[in-house]
């Protein structure tokens, strides 16, 4: 699938393209795992289910988002960085990177199919399913916010920390968070495959610490006037009410 989007990103000359096919890779691999492993059961058809409002979702806003914009100033760097030979750098460096990671985080998607084979909804299945819920509510609301925040001319160059953003710096994180642990819980059968909690634990990693909140946040510092401020009274992932800011006297 990724050597595909690789290509395509060679028509269009835009790396930007492999964000876009983030969330669809999950429904991909989803359905697939879903096709293959032989009588559909209540768990499976809501593991697809699930994975499947929150990786169209997440696509669709995406592309709704960077349409009509240039390629991402992230991939621009590596361009300028690597020159001619940055289209086959990127199919390795890029988008076979992107496609490993899918395949770790997605094995709660995998073997939530492939080995549990319950025909009934457990206790911890129900709770997956609040955590997914909670979360994709947090992330659709987050993003819906900062759109209209953005769309509103006389808020350029400021910080939002409206609604949800009030709360915690990345709303929209902090969903994907919960989204990948309920679906970990959905899959997880009667001691079955518990090794798969790598996915949400790699996923937890790289929203917290890779290219989440650490990446953005090292250029939101430089960009937005004011954002240690709104750094210092809000906290960074999971939501609490906001800090008191102190002043100290020199």
């Amino acid at each position: 699938m990724m050597l595909c989007v690789w290509l395509v990103s060679l028509l269009l000359n835009d790396v930007s393209i492999v964000d876009l096919v983030w969330g669809v890779g999950f429904v991909v691999i989803a359905w697939v795992s879903f096709l293959i492993t032989g009588m559909p059961t209540p768990q499976k058809w809501i593991i697809v289910g699930l994975a499947s409002l929150w990786g169209l979702r997440l696509s669709g806003y995406l592309s709704w988002r960077n349409h009509g914009k240039p390629e991402d100033y992230r991939y621009r760097e590596m361009r300028e960085k690597h020159g001619r030979s940055f289209p086959l750098r990127s199919l390795f460096t890029v988008f076979g990177l992107q496609g490993m990671i899918m395949w770790i985080v997605s094995l709660p998607l995998q073997t939530g199919q492939i080995e549990n084979n319950q025909a009934r909804i457990g206790i911890l299945a129900v709770l997956g399913m609040v955590l997914w819920c909670i979360g994709f509510l947090f992330e659709s609301i987050g993003d819906w916010q900062l759109a209209r925040f953005k769309a509103d001319p006389a808020n350029a160059g400021q910080v939002m920390d409206r609604g949800l953003w009030r709360y915690t710096r990345h709303p929209n994180y902090f969903g994907d968070f919960l989204v990948w642990w309920g679906l970990y819980c959905v899959s997880f059968g009667r001691g079955t495959a518990w090794w798969s909690v790598i996915g949400p634990i790699v996923m937890s990693v790289f929203l917290m610490r890779v290219s989440g909140v650490t990446l953005l946040e090292s250029s939101l510092k430089t960009r937005k006037k004011g954002y240690e401020a709104y750094i210092r009274r809000t906290h960074a992932f999971f939501p609490f009410p906001p800090k008191r800011e102190t002043t100290q006297k020199l």
